[in-house]
């Protein structure tokens, strides 16, 4: 049977002139908060991660997120580092952003928010309206991308985008004007595109923020025309390989005469 450890967030403050507990937790702020730990621990894909579950316990209020002891000890690691450094650029964006988004609570809450794991000697990370994590905007700059994959939905009734599902970045969701959309004339549904976007890229790590991706322009994608263009340079090169004297050309390349 797998081991589990467990990731405990101990949160406490005030509502007015009522200690917060778990009677005063309300429960919008209970979903934000289950929300970002899933975020924090499974940055990308979701779909297939361990089980959490999830229990409240007295003590202000003291949430127990339990799952799989490997990734407890991957996230102890994350929180020491954090911890150190006081610095999250080095996180995933979306692991930066649940951390963000509990600064934002507790410097608009005055919510104090303790972090700490099951692991033998945990670090216990504290995010008050004192503590500063936040990414450092100067790293996220405007960039252009060109994404392939499958359009697998297109719409919305107030913000329009189109899900693209990618082999390296998972589903992406582009928002996209809904006069564009109203005025395709085909049917783009499950079909290969290459999509123009702009969003926010890391200049240091080249990491692209998924949430900032805008559209630009739907590329028709002909997987035929392409196949037949790669057959056609591959003779090209077999042909220009088979001229090829193995020995000249390294010696051409080293430089010198054998």
């Amino acid at each position: 049977m797998e081991k589990i450890g467990y990731i405990e967030i101990t949160i406490s403050g005030a509502k007015g002139s009522l200690k917060l507990t778990p009677d005063t937790f309300d429960i919008r702020e209970l979903t934000e908060l289950i929300q970002q730990v899933e975020k924090m621990l499974f940055p990308g894909e979701r779909k297939e991660r361990p089980l959490i579950s999830y229990r409240m316990e007295e003590g202000s209020v003291k949430n127990i997120f339990k799952t799989s002891l490997q990734l407890v000890i991957g996230f102890n690691a994350v929180l020491a580092q954090v911890q150190t450094s006081q610095n999250i650029d080095f996180l995933e964006l979306n692991t930066a952003k649940a951390f963000e988004t509990f600064q934002e609570l507790a410097v608009k809450k005055d919510y104090n928010f303790q972090i700490k794991t099951s692991v033998e000697n945990s670090p216990i990370l504290k995010i008050d309206k004192s503590t500063f994590f936040y990414r450092t905007s100067e790293n996220w700059v405007d960039a252009e991308f060109y994404f392939f994959g499958k359009v697998t939905n297109a719409g919305g009734k107030d913000k329009a985008n189109i899900h693209l599902v990618t082999d390296e970045l998972g589903t992406l969701y582009i928002q996209t004007p809904q006069e564009f959309l109203a005025k395709v004339e085909e049917n783009i549904l499950y079909k290969n595109y290459v999509i123009r976007a702009k969003g926010k890229q890391n200049s240091n790590t080249g990491e692209i923020d998924k949430q900032s991706l805008t559209f630009i322009e739907l590329i028709d994608y002909n997987t035929k025309y392409d196949e037949q263009y790669l057959k056609n340079l591959r003779k090209k090169a077999m042909k220009w390989l088979n001229e090829i004297n193995p020995d000249e050309w390294l010696r051409d390349i080293r430089g010198y005469d054998a």
